[in-house]
C-alpha cells in the first residue's frame, strides 16, 4: 500500500500522558494471559500495539475497556490522571474510552442511524426522536466521510462502510481514545487507506486519540506514533518511536514480536509439479438475490497436484463467489459449467460431494462460515470428516481425540487442550483449528481463501509452511488473497480476476505487482 499520510505536517500536542496502564496482571484459571504489562499513551497520539497472535493485545483492551471488569485482574489503569475502575463497556464509554472490536458490533437489520445512536437513543420524554436522530447521524456521518442515506440498512453497504459506521457510533459518545482492533483486516488496500486517513483526521481535527491493533507492519509505520510490543502477555522493552527522523525498521519489530528474526517473510520452495487435478471449464454463476446478474462468467482456470495456484482480484471481483460455488454449490444459483478431477467429470451438487470428492476449504470468515465457536477444539477439528472415525453411525472417541491432537500439534495451536472452546483462542489460533478441521478430511483439493486474514508475521509464516508441505505431498492447493506480496511469495501460478472472468495467467517469476493490478482491473 503506498502511503499517503505526511507525517510532518501533523500538528504538535503537549506531551501529555492520556493513559497508564501498569503492571497488568490477568489469569484465566491458571492460564496467564497478561503479565506485568505496562502501556502509556500520550493525548493526541496513535499508539499501536502489536504482537503475536495470542500475546494478550486483546486482552489487554478488554481490560481497558471494562469487557473485564476491575476486581477480574492485577494493576493499576489511569485515564486522564484519574484511578480508572471500570465495571462495564457503559462505564468506560462514559470517560470517552471506546473500543472496536475486529466483529463489529452492527445489526445489519436496523439503519445506519440506528446503529449510530444504538443504546444512545436520540429521545423527547420516553419517545425517539426520528427527526434528532437523522439529522445527528448525518452530522457524524460527515465528519467520518460516509456519503450514504442514513435511513440505509447497515445489511446493504460494504464492510468499509460499517467500518466507519462504528467510527460514527463511537463519536456520538463523546470518544477521547479510540481503540480499534484490527480495522484493517477486512478491507481493501483503498478502503484500508480511508479509514487510516480518517483515524489521522479524527486526531488532527477532533483531537481523539487512538490505540490500534494490527498485524499490517506497513501500516503501523504508516500511521503509528508510537509502538507497544506484547510477547506471551508481557510489554518488550520501551514504546517505539515512530517519526520521519526514525521510520519503522519492521525487521526489528519482528524480532522483538516473534523472539527471533524472520530474514524471510515467505519460506524457500520449489514446487514439484504432476498432472493436472483439477479442471474448471466454463464455470458460470449467478447471484443467489438477483438471479439476471452474472458474478462469474465462464471461468476457466486448472490446478496440477503439487502446485499452488493464487487467484487476484479486487474485492467483488468474483474470487470468494467462484469458490464458494464450487465448493457443493455453497453460493449463487444458475450454476453451471464443467468440473473434472483427474480428468474424470465429477458433479459437486452439494458440500458433501464436494468433501467426498476431496475438496476442501477454508473459507474467509472463520467465525461465520469455518468454525462453531460453542465447540471444542476437539469436536470442530473432526466435523467436516466425522464418517472417516465412525462406524454404524458411532464416533469412535479414541480415534477421534488422537487425529485432533495429532492436528494440534502439527499446526502448533498453542492451547492447553484440544477440549477447550475455541471461541477462547486468539484469531491466529482459531485458523490454525480451521485447518485442521480440513487436514483430518484428508483433502486433495484445498482451497484457501484469505487464509492468514488477520493474523501475525510468525503464525503466517507456519500456515505457509503448512500450504508447501501439502502441495509437496501432491495436493492442488488454490489460494485467494487480497495481499499482492502474499500471492507473489506463496504461489508458483496466478490467475488475474475482474468481474467474475479470468482476465490473465501468469508464472511467479514473470510476475510484479503492478502487472497484476493492471490485469486485475481490466
Amino acid at each position: 500500500m503506498e502511503s499517503l499520510i505526511d507525517k510532518s505536517k501533523r500538528p504538535a500536542f503537549p506531551d501529555e500522558i492520556l493513559l497508564e496502564m501498569n503492571g497488568i496482571r490477568k489469569t484465566f484459571g491458571p492460564v496467564v494471559a497478561l503479565n506485568k504489562v505496562d502501556i502509556k499513551v500520550k493525548r493526541g497520539n496513535i499508539h499501536a500495539i502489536c504482537g503475536e497472535n495470542g500475546a494478550g493485545k486483546s486482552t489487554l483492551m478488554n481490560v481497558l475497556s471494562g469487557v473485564y471488569p476491575h476486581g477480574t485482574y492485577g494493576g493499576e489503569i489511569r485515564f486522564e490522571g484519574r484511578s480508572a475502575k471500570y465495571h462495564s463497556l457503559r462505564d468506560s464509554e462514559k470517560d470517552g474510552v471506546v473500543i472496536i472490536h475486529q466483529e463489529l458490533a452492527l445489526s445489519p437489520f436496523l439503519s445506519i442511524a440506528e446503529n449510530i445512536f444504538l443504546g444512545n437513543e436520540q429521545k423527547v420524554g420516553f419517545k425517539i426522536d426520528w427527526n434528532a436522530t437523522r439529522s445527528k447521524a448525518l452530522a457524524i456521518m460527515k465528519k467520518v466521510g460516509l456519503d450514504e442515506n442514513p435511513d440505509t440498512p447497515i445489511s446493504q453497504i460494504g464492510v468499509g462502510k460499517q467500518q466507519l459506521v462504528e467510527i460514527a457510533k463511537a463519536m456520538s459518545k463523546n470518544v477521547k481514545l479510540l481503540i480499534l482492533d484490527e480495522p484493517t483486516s477486512a478491507l481493501n488496500d483503498d478502503d484500508s487507506l480511508h479509514l487510516l486517513q480518517l483515524i489521522e483526521n479524527l486526531r488532527d481535527e477532533e483531537g481523539i486519540s487512538s490505540i490500534i491493533i494490527s498485524h499490517k507492519l506497513n501500516e503501523i509505520g504508516m500511521i503509528a506514533d508510537e509502538v507497544t510490543i506484547i510477547r506471551d502477555g508481557e510489554s518488550v522493552g520501551d514504546e517505539i518511536i515512530v517519526n520521519d527522523a526514525h521510520p519503522l525498521d519492521e525487521n526489528a519489530l519482528i524480532a522483538r514480536m516473534v523472539g527471533r528474526s524472520l530474514d524471510n517473510r515467505y519460506p524457500e520452495h520449489e514446487s514439484k509439479t504432476g498432472e493436472t487435478l483439477l479442471e474448471v471449464k466454463n464455470w458460470t454463476v449467478y447471484h443467489p438475490e438477483d438471479t439476471s446478474r452474472k458474478v462469474v462468467g465462464d471461468l476457466n482456470i486448472e490446478v496440477r497436484a503439487g502446485e499452488i495456484v493464487g487467484l487476484a482480484g479486487l474485492m467483488g471481483s468474483g474470487r470468494t463467489e467462484f469458490a464458494m460455488s464450487l465448493f457443493g454449490k455453497s453460493y449463487g444459483v444458475g450454476i453451471h459449467g464443467e468440473v473434472k478431477i483427474n480428468g474424470q467429470q465429477v458433479a459437486l451438487n452439494n458440500v458433501g460431494k464436494a468433501i467426498q470428492n476431496g475438496l476442501g476449504y477454508v473459507s474467509e470468515d472463520r467465525k461465520i462460515y469455518g468454525l462453531n465457536l460453542l465447540q471444542n477444539i476437539r469436536e470442530n477439528t473432526s466435523i467436516a470428516g466425522l464418517d472417516i472415525i465412525s462406524k454404524f453411525g458411532i464416533i469412535d472417541k479414541n480415534r477421534e481425540i488422537i487425529e485432533s491432537e495429532r492436528l494440534r500439534k502439527q499446526m502448533r495451536t498453542k492451547t492447553p487442550s484440544i477440549e477447550a472452546n475455541v471461541g477462547t483462542l486468539s484469531g491466529g489460533n482459531q485458523q490454525k483449528v480451521v485447518f485442521s478441521k480440513w487436514l483430518f478430511t484428508k483433502p486433495e483439493i484445498l482451497i484457501l481463501d484469505e487464509p492468514t486474514r488477520g493474523i501475525d508475521v510468525g503464525a503466517k509464516y507456519e500456515i505457509y509452511e503448512t500450504i508447501n508441505a501439502l502441495a509437496d505431498d501432491g495436493k492442488a492447493i488454490i489460494v485467494i488473497s487480497s495481499e499482492l506480496p502474499e500471492i507473489l511469495g506463496i504461489c508458483d501460478r496466478i490467475y488475474t480476476i475482474s468481474f467474475g472472468k479470468v482476465t490473465g495467467c501468469f508464472d511467479r517469476s514473470e510476475s510484479t505487482q503492478e502487472s497484476l493490478m493492471k490485469y486485475m482491473t481490466k
